[in-house]
């Protein structure tokens, strides 16, 4: 069953008197339980369907449906709310207060569910014992590596049990034995989770975690696997394209 529904999308951007189109016409599914990487040199719009898919940003026209929600014409009411129950998103630089430890980062998005304290607490700490942290709870960030404050993201990203995790350049910042384990930890969330995942990358390891691999260049997707984007792709990839 696809969980993303994008059909017929076109975004463009003003940059000074200059119209920047980005994608034109794109359709794409990505099926539920997926774990897609999304490849391609900067500017072919892969944070761009990222961002789209969360709401975060509205096609120029087209139709873009996650969980059977309309997000392209919800308000940004509407949107705060929605995204709050359906979507995890990692960004890549983190996006940690530096002034909160890693329990009250975590926590965060629970603050907009009507959770009381001891039920968020007891949520903040599962997430945090997903991704290895049980023992850096009271650490503020300054105290952290970067792959342990990725893998905080990530918690944050999860404890609120959405649909789907976005993450864009996880692997970006961080050094090899970081890289590992915070790939595991993806793989884990998809595999153990069922998490449905989709990465914006350009780390060949990140996308070899992935099950689809999918290239994207100016908009267009060029290929997946070997197989040429004017062929159907299976469903056994969890991902459908047509153009």
């Amino acid at each position: 069953m696809a969980l993303v529904e994008i059909r017929d999308v076109y975004k463009s951007f003003k940059r000074e008197a200059q119209t920047v189109d980005v994608y034109a016409g794109l359709t794409i599914d990505f099926e539920e339980g997926s774990y897609t990487a999304l490849m391609g040199p900067s500017g072919s719009g892969k944070s761009t369907l990222l961002n789209l898919v969360a709401g975060l940003d509205k096609p120029t026209s087209g139709s873009v449906r996650v969980a059977g929600a309309e997000v392209s014409r919800m308000t940004a009411s509407q949107l705060a709310d929605w995204r709050a129950r359906t979507i995890g998103f990692v960004f890549q630089s983190y996006n940690l207060l530096p002034v909160l430890t890693a329990h009250q980062n975590v926590e965060l998005p629970l603050l907009l569910t009507n959770l009381n304290k001891k039920d968020r607490a007891e949520r903040t700490a599962i997430a945090l014992g997903v991704v290895g942290l049980s023992d850096r709870l009271d650490h503020f960030p300054r105290q952290l590596s970067g792959g342990q404050e990725q893998r905080v993201a990530i918690a944050r990203a999860i404890v609120a049990d959405p649909t789907l995790i976005l993450l864009d350049e996880p692997t970006g910042q961080l050094d090899a034995k970081s890289s590992e384990e915070v790939l595991e930890l993806l793989r884990r969330l998809n595999e153990e989770f069922h998490k449905t995942i989709m990465i914006v990358t350009h780390d060949a390891k990140a996308a070899e975690n992935a099950k689809t691999v999918l290239h994207l260049e100016k908009g267009v997707l060029l290929e997946r696997e070997g197989v040429k984007a004017g062929g159907g792709i299976g469903a056994s990839s969890g991902v459908g394209v047509t153009r």
